[in-house]
């Protein structure tokens, strides 16, 4: 009923979008320009750079750039995002908004584009380090789609991922396996040098006792927690991602699943704000990048 009463109109959704893209006040998002004007009947582009002379409006330089959905049905669907603990799917988007499921699907992971990375800050720690794989099982899989491989992890996606317990944020990211090469990699552009560090027993982590303060479970003789040293809280994350993939969207593709992954790290990262605040920093990160459908689809 809140959100009804805050966005009763387009105006109010094209005015909200507005204050927080341009916390200090309009500017022309190619020239950076202050020297603007608005020209009320220049709809949909309602203002006037006069040093670049080029309409302009707050969709231009961020991820809703073209996209011919009213703002309302985006503050709608950022909304809708952000309540669902394990996501939401673009066929509910679609009905709940009145849009076409392709549109919902390409307004969801443009929205999911405001969640990536941008100034990476290294973890402090203590972190947490975990890998996982993500994908059905082949014994579920059609005969046509089967890779005759073997069974555990054959057919699905590794990703490796890391907690900070100082702050509660999680960094994530697709592998192409779970080498120690990619896992020290990995562990390198994300945690300081001479943090403590808690992993599984995976032998591939035992390389890093020289650059951090290594310390692990061995979940191989069911051991999960010893004192401060456990793995929990990002597996936690993973059974959060692991629910939305088996409840939700029921498949990951891998050409895409970085886009969920990232999605997921966001919308935790985020979980302390409130909804409304949530929502502005969503719109806030949509700034200097776009996600067009040809691309998407490529």
């Amino acid at each position: 009923m809140q959100l009804a009463e805050m966005f009763p109109d387009e105006e109010a959704a094209r005015r909200w979008f507005e204050s927080r893209i341009w916390p200090d006040g309009r500017h022309c998002p190619r020239c950076k320009s202050t020297r603007t004007r608005e020209v009320k009947a220049a709809k949909p582009m309602p203002y006037w750079c006069t040093d670049c002379r080029k309409y302009f409006s707050v969709r231009v330089g961020t991820v809703m750039e073209a996209s011919r959905l009213p703002l309302r049905k985006w503050v709608y669907a950022i909304y809708l995002h952000m309540t669902s603990l394990k996501g939401v799917s673009s066929t509910k988007i679609a009905r709940d908004i009145d849009i076409h499921q392709s549109s919902a699907w390409h307004l969801l992971q443009r929205i999911r584009k405001a969640f990536d990375a941008g100034e990476d800050n290294l973890f402090g720690g203590p972190v947490e380090v975990d890998e996982t794989f993500v994908g059905g099982k082949e014994a579920n899989k059609h005969e046509s789609k089967k890779l005759h491989a073997g069974r555990g992890v054959v057919g699905k996606t590794a990703v490796v991922g890391a907690k900070d317990r100082a702050t509660g944020k999680i960094k994530a990211e697709v592998v192409e396996d779970t080498t120690a090469a990619t896992l020290h990699d990995f562990v390198l552009d994300h945690v300081l040098f001479g943090t403590p560090l808690y992993t599984d027993d995976n032998r591939a982590y035992t390389g890093l006792r020289y650059i951090y303060d290594l310390d692990t479970v061995k979940h191989s003789v069911g051991e999960y927690v010893r004192g401060m040293v456990h793995t929990n809280g990002i597996e936690s994350f993973w059974a959060t991602l692991k629910r939305a993939h088996k409840g939700v969207y029921h498949k990951f593709s891998k050409k895409h699943l970085h886009r969920y992954v990232q999605d997921f790290v966001g919308r935790h990262d985020l979980r302390d704000y409130d909804t409304l605040e949530q929502m502005a920093e969503v719109a806030r990160s949509m700034t200097g990048k776009r996600l067009r459908y040809a691309d998407l689809i490529a």
